[in-house]
This record gives C-alpha cells, sequence and structure tokens, in this order.
C-alpha cells in the first residue's frame, strides 16, 4: 500500500474563518506557550469572545495568553492550612483522614468559607499579556494629534477571512479595521516561549499602525485568568532600546516604583514551590521591532507598539523571571521559517490517518476532527505540565489541572507514535513524588497517592469529590506503559520504574481484603462522580476494580524486567480484586444503594475499553450493560471524553458499528466547533480531554490492541462503507 500523502490530509482541513465565530477563536502555540486570537489575528476584541464565571463575576474570554510556567497567588489569608481541611473519614483500617470541603453547586464555590477557597483558587494560572491592535486617531478630531492611536470598537469592524495554515503553524488575517485594509501574520515559535506578529496596511489605505501589550494582575475567578480592576497590586516597567525593548512584570512583588509590596507572586513550574526571580520580577517580556517603530508605556500596565509606515513587526519573547534572553533575538521571519519547518516534521512523524476513500457521510468530520485534535493537543497538551482542561485558552477551575484527565489530554501522543510529547509532563510526577508520598504516609498507606486537582506544586484541592477519586491513580502506571511500548522499553523502565513502584505500592495497600476478595472504599467517589454526597460508604465500581487489576499485573512486569523479585502482594491484591455487582443482568456503577444513577460518566463499561480485558468483567455483562446504557443513559449530562471512551468500550466488544456511532454521537458535549476545540458548556467552551480522548479512540479503532484477532481497522464497520488507510500507530494493549 502506498504511503498516506500526509500534507494533502493535514491541507484538506485548513481552517477558513469568515467573520467573528465568538465560540471559535483561532491559536497559535507549541505546547509550553499559547495564544488565542480574534477575527483580527490579536487580542482586539475579546469581549466578543466571552467565558462567563460561573460565580457571576466578571466575564472571561476565550481570547488567552497562557504558559504552563506562568502562574500567580495572591497573598494567603490567616488560617488558609490544607491540614484545617482534613476530616477524618471511616475505612475498614481505621479512621483516614481526606482534604474535604463543603458541597458545591456544580462550578460556582464561592459560598465557600475564605480559607478553602483560597487553597482552591492559588496558585492560579496568569493571563500573561493582552495583544491587540490599536488605529490611528483622526487629527481632526477633539484632541487627535498626528501619530495618536485609540483602541477600536467593534463596531469599526468590516469584512475579514481567517486561515489557519495547519502544515505551518500560522494565522494569517484579512480585516478591515475603521475603514482600513490589513493582513495580519500570527505564528508562535516551536521551541521557544515567542510569538510573532507582522501587520501591513493596505497600500490603498492611510499609513500608520500600532500594536498595543496591556497585562493584567492574576484572577481568583473560576474561568478567568485575568483581573483588570487591581492596578496597584502589580508593576510594569518598560525599558526601552533600538529595535525594542524589555517589559518587566512584578506581582505583589517587592516595592517598586509605585510602592507596590508584599510576597512574591508568580509562580513558575520547574520549581515546584515556584516564585519570583530574587529581584521581585515574575516574568518578563523582550519586544523586538522594526528600526524605525516606537515602543513606549503610555499606562500603568499598557506598552503601545507603533509606526508610522504600513508595516509593523513584533517579536514578543515571554519567559519567568528578569534575566535578559540568553539564548539571542528572533525576527519574525525567523519565527515564520522556524514555524514552517517544525510543522511538516511534526505531521510527518508518527502516526497517520486518511479516511477519504469511505462512502460513509461521516468519514470527513471524523478525519477532520483526527487532523485538529492533533494540533490542538501539540500546542496545548504537549508541555512540562499535564494540560488544564481548556488547556491554553483561558482558565477553567482556576487553570489548576486534573490529574484524572492526564490519560485524555496525553495517552494518544505514544498511541499516535509521538511519545515524547507525553513524556514532556510525566516528570512533573518526579518533582511532586515527595508530597504524594508524603499523603499516603499520612493516610496510613505505602507508596505515592496522587492528587486529583492541583497546581504545579502538587497541593491537593480541598473538595467535596476530588480527594476522595481513585482512578488518577493507576493512569501514572498505564501512561508509562504506553511509553514503553512505543519506544525504547530498557530505558522508560528504568526511566519510570520508581513512579510506578510507588503508585503501585499503595494501590496494593489501599485495597482492602474481604470475603469476595480485595475491594475499594469507602471513601471512595467513582469516576462517574454522581455520589458525591455517597462517599462515605460507596464501593467497588466496575471501571476502578478492572483498572486495579490490569495495572498491579503491568507493575509486577515492570518489577521483573527491573531485574528485581515478583512482588506477592502485588499479584494477590491484582488476581483477587472483588467482582463488581450484577443487578438484572447489567453491572451495577457501586456496590452499595443506589447501586447506579444514571447520570454523568456511564463509567460501568469503561474497565473493558480504556483498559484492556482482564478477568474481572465479564464481556457479556459488559455488553449488556453497554445496551442499557444506550438504552435511556441522561446523555446531557455526560462529558466529551464519555464518547471515545464509550467507542473504545464498543470497539474491543466486536461492535464497530456502534463504536463509529458512539464517536460521531450527535450531542451537544460532542461538539467539534469549527477551530476543532470540543465545546461542553458556555463557561467551558473549550475541552480538551474531549481532543485527546478522540484521538486514542482512533488509535485503538485503527491501530488496533495486542490481542485484537489481527483484523485490519478493527473498530471501523467492515462494510464497505470505511476506507481506512494508517500507518504508524503504535497497537494498545
Amino acid at each position: 500500500m502506498a504511503a498516506i500523502d500526509r500534507q494533502a490530509v493535514v491541507r484538506r482541513h485548513t481552517v477558513r474563518v469568515a467573520g467573528v465565530d465568538p465560540r471559535s477563536p483561532l491559536q497559535v502555540g507549541n505546547g509550553e506557550l499559547a495564544l488565542s486570537v480574534d477575527v483580527t489575528g490579536l487580542q482586539t476584541f475579546p469581549e466578543l469572545y466571552p467565558v462567563p464565571d460561573p460565580a457571576g463575576g466578571p466575564t472571561g474570554t476565550l481570547l488567552g495568553t497562557q504558559s504552563q510556567w506562568g502562574w500567580h497567588s495572591v497573598p494567603r489569608p490567616a488560617g488558609a492550612d490544607l491540614d484545617a481541611t482534613r476530616r477524618p473519614y471511616r475505612t475498614p483500617r481505621g479512621e483516614v483522614r481526606y482534604v474535604d470541603a463543603a458541597p458545591l453547586s456544580g462550578s460556582d464555590d464561592s459560598a465557600l468559607d475564605e480559607a478553602t477557597l483560597w487553597l482552591r483558587a492559588n496558585p492560579h494560572r496568569l493571563d500573561l499579556a493582552r495583544i491587540g491592535l490599536l488605529v490611528p486617531v483622526d487629527a481632526d478630531d477633539a484632541g487627535g494629534r498626528a501619530g495618536d492611536h485609540r483602541a477600536p470598537s467593534p463596531d469599526e469592524l468590516g469584512a475579514s477571512e481567517q486561515v489557519l495554515d495547519l502544515w505551518t503553524g500560522t494565522v494569517t488575517s484579512q480585516v478591515v479595521l475603521a475603514g482600513r485594509r490589513l493582513r495580519v501574520t500570527t505564528a508562535c515559535h516551536p521551541a521557544r516561549d515567542v510569538l510573532a506578529v507582522r501587520v501591513v496596511v493596505d497600500d490603498a489605505a492611510p499609513p500608520g499602525v500600532a500594536v498595543r501589550l496591556a497585562f493584567p494582575y492574576g484572577s481568583e475567578s473560576w474561568s478567568n485568568a485575568a483581573d483588570w480592576t487591581r492596578p496597584g497590586a502589580h508593576l510594569t516597567e518598560l525599558t526601552t532600546r533600538p529595535g525594542g525593548g524589555q517589559v518587566l512584570r512584578r506581582l505583589d512583588g517587592a516595592a517598586g516604583p509605585a510602592g507596590v509590596e508584599g510576597a512574591a507572586g508568580v509562580e513558575g513550574a520547574a520549581g515546584v514551590e515556584g516564585a519570583a526571580g530574587a529581584d521581585g520580577v515574575g516574568y518578563r517580556l523582550d519586544l523586538r521591532t522594526g528600526a524605525r517603530h516606537a515602543v513606549e508605556q503610555t499606562g500603568p500596565h499598557e506598552v503601545v507598539v507603533s509606526d508610522s509606515g504600513r508595516v509593523l513587526e513584533l517579536v514578543v519573547a515571554l519567559a519567568p523571571g528578569g534575566a535578559p534572553v540568553v539564548d539571542g533575538p528572533v525576527t519574525v521571519d525567523g519565527v515564520l521559517d522556524a514555524a514552517a519547518d517544525h510543522w511538516p516534521r511534526f505531521w510527518g512523524s508518527g502516526a497517520a490517518l486518511d479516511l477519504a476513500g469511505s462512502t460513509d457521510p461521516r468519514a470527513h468530520e471524523l478525519e477532520r476532527r483526527a487532523v485538529l485534535s492533533q494540533y490542538l493537543t501539540a500546542i496545548q497538551c504537549a508541555g512540562s505540565l499535564p494540560p488544564q482542561e481548556t488547556g491554553l485558552v483561558g482558565n477553567s477551575w482556576r487553570g489548576r489541572f486534573h490529574l484524572e484527565m492526564h490519560w485524555w489530554h496525553a495517552a494518544h501522543f505514544a498511541l499516535w507514535g509521538r511519545p515524547e510529547l507525553l513524556e514532556r509532563s510525566m516528570a512533573w510526577y518526579d518533582a511532586v513524588l515527595p508530597r504524594a508520598r508524603a499523603t499516603a504516609r499520612l493516610q496510613g498507606y505505602a507508596g505515592a497517592r496522587w492528587p486529583k486537582q492541583v497546581g504545579p506544586d502538587g497541593r491537593e484541592s480541598p473538595s467535596d469529590i476530588g480527594p476522595f477519586l481513585l482512578w488518577q491513580q493507576p493512569h501514572v502506571i498505564h501512561l508509562a506503559e504506553l511509553l514503553r511500548r512505543a519506544g525504547d522499553s530498557a530505558r522508560v523502565v528504568q526511566r519510570y520504574g520508581d513512579l510506578v513502584e510507588q503508585t503501585a505500592r499503595f494501590m496494593a495497600d489501599v485495597a482492602e481484603p474481604g470475603p469476595d476478595g480485595y475491594g475499594l472504599g469507602p471513601p471512595l467517589i467513582p469516576a462517574q462522580e454522581s455520589y458525591a454526597a455517597l462517599r462515605d460508604r460507596v464501593t467497588n465500581p466496575p471501571f476502578e476494580l478492572a483498572y486495579w487489576a490490569w495495572a498491579l499485573g503491568v507493575a509486577q512486569r515492570w518489577r521483573v524486567q527491573s531485574g528485581h523479585p515478583p512482588e506477592p502482594r502485588w499479584d494477590e491484591v491484582g488476581r483477587g480484586m472483588v467482582r463488581p455487582l450484577v443487578r438484572d443482568g447489567v453491572y451495577a456503577a457501586i456496590g452499595v444503594e443506589p447501586f447506579t444513577i444514571r447520570t454523568d460518566h456511564p463509567s460501568m463499561v469503561y474497565g473493558l475499553g480504556v483498559v484492556p480485558a482482564t478477568d474481572v468483567l465479564d464481556p457479556a455483562l459488559v455488553r449488556a450493560t453497554l445496551s442499557s446504557v444506550m438504552a435511556d443513559w441522561d446523555w446531557p449530562s455526560t462529558w466529551g471524553w464519555d464518547y471515545p471512551a464509550l467507542a473504545m468500550t464498543a470497539t474491543r466488544l466486536g461492535d464497530p458499528a456502534l463504536a463509529v456511532d458512539l464517536l460521531l454521537r450527535d450531542e451537544a458535549k460532542n461538539l467539534h466547533l469549527p477551530n476543532g476545540h470540543n465545546r461542553q458548556t458556555d463557561h467551558l467552551a473549550a475541552y480538551l480531554p474531549g481532543n485527546g480522548g478522540l484521538l486514542a479512540a482512533v488509535a485503538l479503532m485503527a491501530g488496533g490492541w495486542d490481542d485484537d484477532g489481527g483484523r485490519p481497522a478493527p473498530g471501523f464497520p467492515d462494510d464497505g462503507t470505511w476506507v481506512v488507510r494508517h500507518e504508524g500507530f503504535v497497537p494498545a494493549p
């Protein structure tokens, strides 16, 4: 079979946007830094891309400039102590203390006490800069002077066209603004946190062009990464030089010219405790411009770059701390050339999928989702931290990441033959391993207990749900195993052996022996989070039981491969997990009443799909349970990753027609916007676990798994309507 023409596959899904789509901004990025842009190619009209705050606070925007290292904390109030939120829960071995909180109303946690709320909201991810176009002031206007600029109004926005060229990673925007036609080119350097912008004024329009960079304070809002109401709480200092300048940013920093006082406030991801530099500088921006461009500070937190001609070129390099850039300047052409070199190599690496020969009318849409999801996860989920659920678009849960979602964001990188992109975030587990071991030790368990909702410091967020979840624990083993399969097995086992070891030790210890085998809980909340009010008595969800058995078996094989003797306890627990409760011929979601609530994730079937076959689950019962889910589940309450998860279950059960139906099911939370993002709700307008989950499901459906019987593309119907050409997939376990 001839090799797939990868460029043709990618280019037929070039994103083209006419006018303003308030739900679907375009992005450039590199995994560590991303910039979301509006119809002007920058962030001129953030109000046209709104994200409401679930607590009723100021509206945020989808137009973020975010990084993996840019975090902020407001000063800690008295009493904000994680230990103060630990409450005892009865377990079979006695009382165990969990980080707890009062019940929440959806994502609105504003009713929590001040100390608990601070622990949930700090550190929070920071919107680093708002970069937008200005228009010339008419000299005939009252007070107008030649060379002055102003912010345009949305009423001055005319016809526009935008193209996101996925093959080169650049956005080109043609826009009429205040009567002048502009061409804006936007890109991100693939290996450095550097943005490049070129603005060209049409020859038929009057010359003069300007770009404004505005800088907010950090926000404790659930969904808004920028607070514009506290100018006195931070400092912005510009130092100009020929061809550019440097902007230093201090948030709650050491006393400066404006008399700002407080603790250092920007937290970096590299040091888990994160802090501003020794001089109080949180982060910096190095600006490179044309020789004739003017760079001036026009307000306490505003810098304007302008030129009286027809072309403005601006390079913005961002970095934590205040030290100058040491690896040299980059031009706009340099960034564009680097992107144009990187992205064809990205698309040429790893796996590829070509569905062009299919007659099923859904094939083009599935291929579009797969192509765009590869781009979106590469620029937002391939960084040095596990990603937040909204990636680097803007905040959700204050930018904090959820470890039970890490698999959904990033497992596909290994399955698509790009394991190095997954490895970037795996190092974070090493950094927080001491904290995870301390949590397990405090609760009386061996090994390491991984938290649920965290920032770069790895500190658990108080919640009535998160600390009681268990299904993030096997993810570390699962992700490491995918890396082993996709790369140098001996190197990967040596590199991640301790993480696997400590994870398995906790898993084996937290499982409690009973008359029917080793069980889980209480307290416990399964992946299906509908049981928060019952956490003190929930037991034995099917997905977690199967995941425990499989992951402990993997850990044992790793231990042997490392040259260590088998750990008898791991075999005893893994092979002796209790079988989940069966009622009316299907698996119950939990082992106690009410047994199954038919909302949220139908995770009782995910123990055969996401997880390979084990002795814990009977395939016939999983098939019956899946049928019952299809019959009467509350689909509006599901989430974007549920559809690929269900598709994986159908695939392993040998029902490819159902797998495709589920992966592309027409539901509100399975929508993939023109920019490729999986939208959930107004305040969760981008949801990267849906994109990563789709790629993981496609990898299973096209590339197969160890015991799939050898049928090509086993997750697609073999009825002639699907022509699935693929190459480079790593078979799943």
